[in-house]
């Protein structure tokens, strides 16, 4: 077990992305604690991973009101002792699907100033905590957009690529405590369900199946298949393990080559 005895906490716990990564980190030993704004969803994540063994627990907190996020730590250190891995999955509210001439600019710099917020917040609150305790890591997930440019993105490109350089600053900074910052860059999984609708409004336009949507989609990348969120969890787990030890400040490329580093 990759992560055993280490104490995680997945911030979005009960999204697509963030359930996945709880599952993954259970299953290699960890002890997860989920935390979201409600409450419900959270429990469903909970009661799949300790009908396999794994140790979780259920908090509630909002990434984006850093005293929450200081009294969840609290909460969590209380039960578990220090907290070795974060991992922050949560919404930024993002307007895809309108051109940023069309968008008001609430509208447009939402995902920038939610993800930027958020991550201060908990990246902040967590550095503190695992340079204190010897060291720890810090992870998040971003998109093929922070790299490249698509249409219709509104702010969503633009947030990816302001957090993967916050990450960046977060690393050189925390490195000499032991704290390591990085994340995966995901293609976006057919499996998670706005990826898998989105999908499906376009095979159904084209006149073709789901599978074969899946490898229109696919058709340019090396590996001619897009990774699914417990191929993403598993990059998650292999950063957040002392596999990874010599990487900070860098990513995990699960795009199936669709952008070539």
């Amino acid at each position: 077990m990759l992560l055993r005895d280490k104490v995680a906490v997945v911030y979005g716990g009960s999204g697509a992305v963030g359930g996945a990564v709880a599952r993954a980190f259970a299953r290699e030993g960890a002890e997860v604690h989920l935390v979201a704004r409600g409450r419900e969803r959270l429990e469903a994540v909970a009661d799949e991973i300790r009908t396999t063994g794994g140790k979780v627990h259920v908090g509630t907190a909002d990434a984006l009101d850093r005293a929450s996020v200081e009294a969840h730590l609290r909460s969590v250190n209380a039960v578990s002792g220090p907290v070795k891995v974060v991992f922050s999955a949560i919404d930024w509210g993002d307007a895809q699907g309108t051109p940023i001439t069309d968008l008001h600019y609430d509208r447009f710099i939402m995902p920038v100033e939610r993800g930027l917020k958020s991550w201060f917040n908990v990246g902040g609150v967590m550095a503190q905590h695992m340079g204190y305790h010897g060291g720890g890591v810090i992870l998040g997930i971003t998109a093929n957009a922070a790299r490249e440019a698509y249409t219709e993105m509104g702010g969503f490109g633009i947030a990816c690529a302001a957090v993967e350089h916050f990450l960046r600053h977060l690393a050189a900074e925390n490195g000499p405590k032991g704290v390591r910052c990085c994340w995966v860059r995901s293609p976006g999984s057919p499996d998670a369900p706005g990826v898998r609708e989105a999908w499906l409004i376009h095979a159904r336009e084209k006149g073709i199946t789901f599978e074969e949507m899946h490898r229109e989609v696919a058709r340019d990348t090396p590996l001619r298949r897009i990774a699914s969120l417990a191929q993403v969890a598993d990059a998650a787990v292999l950063l957040a393990s002392d596999l990874a030890s010599s990487m900070t400040a860098t990513l995990a490329n699960t795009t199936g080559g669709a952008q070539v580093d």
